[in-house]
């Protein structure tokens, strides 16, 4: 595959446009498609080598790399399921939706029904990690699908991971997302515990990093937390459906139905839209309020 392929992405949801944006700006010819046509004009008409398409089929044809980036896998199969038949032979399928492995293999399953190379490949990483080419690829798939794919990973990624043959990327995806997810609804709480015990939240930084403890993206989101600021990176309502998957491929877990009740009353407050940070909501208003 030539290092300037064309692409298609489809979704121009935060995580796809990042995507696209990023492709046309390292000399690939992107087609960017979404159901709200809107959407992906608005990305295509400030960003280098993307163009917008209304028709899905026009932008799977001819692309050497369709990557679906879309909310859940009722999505990207009734999406798929149409366009599927105007792929070119020989084009890969790049799956970066997190839909879990059930529906990842029902996906797969589509796919080879087709004839299509499929590559089970979702992103750890949102928005600023895709924009600037930092994503990490949790891939399962076949290797010399994968090869041919790499033109396009690559400038996606600091890291493409080949982690196994069948839907390994999207169980991976649900592990890392439930730690993430965890991680900061507990930050938040700790940050509740500093303040009812006077503790200078700087100070508490810099134990964390005096040690093993820091943790790159907790104190990133504890940065939000202080800072108010919620502009989504990834979303609440979103975390809630990856939360949702990830108990429903193991048993009742204390941990993640706690931190499932956390979402909901986030969502509830009215943040569904907002970034993760925004599970410390309370603590802000309270903070208002004093």
């Amino acid at each position: 595959m030539p290092t300037n392929a064309t692409a298609a992405v489809l979704g121009a949801g935060a995580l796809g446009a990042a995507m696209a944006e990023r492709l046309g700006e390292t000399s690939h010819e992107v087609r960017l498609w979404n159901r709200t046509a809107e959407k992906a004009q608005a990305v295509a008409v400030k960003a280098i080598g993307v163009t917008a398409v209304t028709l899905v089929g026009e932008a799977v044809s001819g692309a050497s790399v369709v990557i679906t980036v879309l909310r859940d896998g009722d999505a990207v199969a009734q999406v798929m399921s149409k366009a599927i038949t105007e792929l070119d032979q020989g084009a890969i399928w790049v799956q970066a939706s997190t839909v879990g492995p059930q529906s990842a293999r029902a996906l797969a399953d589509l796919a080879h029904e087709h004839g299509v190379a499929y590559l089970d490949a979702p992103v750890s990483g949102s928005t600023a990690p895709a924009r600037s080419g930092k994503l990490v690829w949790l891939v399962a798939g076949d290797g010399d699908a994968l090869d041919r794919a790499r033109p396009v990973l690559d400038d996606l990624a600091s890291s493409v991971l080949h982690v196994g043959t069948g839907v390994e990327g999207s169980s991976l995806k649900l592990a890392i997302n439930a730690w993430m997810t965890a991680s900061t609804v507990a930050m938040s709480d700790v940050l509740a515990l500093c303040d009812a015990l006077g503790i200078n939240h700087d100070i508490f930084v810099d134990a964390l990093e005096a040690g093993p403890l820091a943790m790159p993206y907790a104190l990133q989101k504890l940065r939000l937390m202080d800072d108010h600021s919620y502009e989504p990176g990834f979303a609440v309502q979103l975390a809630l459906k990856d939360i949702d998957l990830a108990s429903a491929s193991v048993l009742p877990s204390p941990l993640l139905q706690a931190v499932r009740d956390r979402l909901e009353r986030t969502i509830a407050a009215g943040h569904g839209n907002d970034d993760l940070a925004a599970v410390d909501y309370p603590r802000a208003a309270a903070g208002r309020s004093s």
